[in-house]
């Protein structure tokens, strides 16, 4: 089947084939922050301190991806409960930006599992691929969860941006295995958000580009943009799922989380959080954004998975 990308790509003129390389590397291998700038920027917010982290009690996590590498985190224990969340971060950054998820879960009295993504943090991997194959790293992660915990176990996803995609493209699996699922920020489909920035940070078209990149992609990295879309499986999610999105996000506008709450059948919650930009939500409406969590926990989770324990 490559051999057939290569003779294709071998057809279409070099300018033509040298962008389409130029775009994917852009993709592939977007520069991640380094983990002084992290560090920096969640401390700057209040929502890391690097000595508590270290002394936090935390198991080290390794975890074999399906794709040959490890994947890389930390088991957070909460008493002797079993309830527990697992942290999908976004692109560019690593576990280290799902720390203040974390706090907000130990409150609730959660365990919580937090992992770098693919080529991110600690965890192995060549190329970021925005949940195409983090996805399957994920089902990995629950199937070690639930082999730990038990079937019993009332397991939820947290994501970021990417994560929130990766989180709904599992949970859209058929051998999907969590009982809830709260996506912070997703895009709709990688194809409509790829073309949103190209047209705000580049003022292009994403009609030639996209198709030509999209063919690119193919024969590189095994997959196709448009096989990134929630929004095209959302409808084969049966578990109920949170939606949450800033009002004034600008890098990923606040309507991708609107068009895929509109089409998640069953069990939903949205909260449009009235200040922020990308990310942002929990940072600048924090209260709201627990009260909306623990609403959502309570009228869609413990009732139907642990009859109100």
């Amino acid at each position: 089947m490559k051999e057939k990308w290569i003779v294709a790509l071998a057809l279409l003129p070099f300018p033509f084939v040298a962008i389409g390389i130029f775009f994917t590397n852009k993709l592939m291998y977007i520069r991640k922050l380094t983990d002084e700038e992290l560090v920096k920027r969640e401390t700057d917010e209040g929502h890391y301190q690097h000595h508590e982290f270290n002394q936090l009690k935390k198991e080290k996590v390794c975890i074999p991806s399906s794709f040959g590498y490890d994947l890389h985190g930390y088991f957070v224990p909460f008493l002797h409960t079993k309830r527990t969340i697992v942290l999908c971060h976004g692109v560019t950054v690593s576990l280290i930006n799902s720390v203040k998820y974390m706090t907000l879960f130990q409150k609730l009295g959660w365990n919580v599992l937090l992992y770098d993504h693919r080529r991110h943090g600690m965890s192995g991997g060549k190329t970021t691929s925005y949940g195409y194959y983090e996805k399957e790293d994920l089902a990995q992660v629950i199937e070690w969860l639930r082999k730990r915990l038990g079937s019993d176990a009332t397991i939820g996803i947290h994501g970021e941006s990417m994560g929130a995609v990766t989180t709904l493209l599992y949970a859209a699996k058929p051998e999907a295995n969590a009982n809830f699922y709260i996506a912070d920020c997703p895009f709709a489909s990688l194809e409509e958000q790829l073309i949103y920035r190209l047209k705000m940070d580049f003022r292009l078209s994403g009609n030639w580009i996209l198709p030509l990149s999209d063919y690119v992609l193919k024969w590189r990295d095994g997959y196709r943009i448009r096989q990134v879309a929630p929004l095209d499986v959302i409808d084969q999610v049966k578990e109920p799922v949170l939606f949450i999105h800033s009002r004034h996000d600008d890098y990923i506008p606040c309507e991708q989380s609107q068009k895929l709450y509109a089409h998640k059948k069953g069990d939903k919650q949205l909260f449009i959080a009235p200040h922020g930009a990308h990310a942002m939500s929990y940072s600048e409406n924090k209260e709201a954004y627990e009260q909306e969590v623990q609403t959502f926990l309570k009228k869609f989770v413990f009732n139907k998975n642990e009859r109100g324990v």
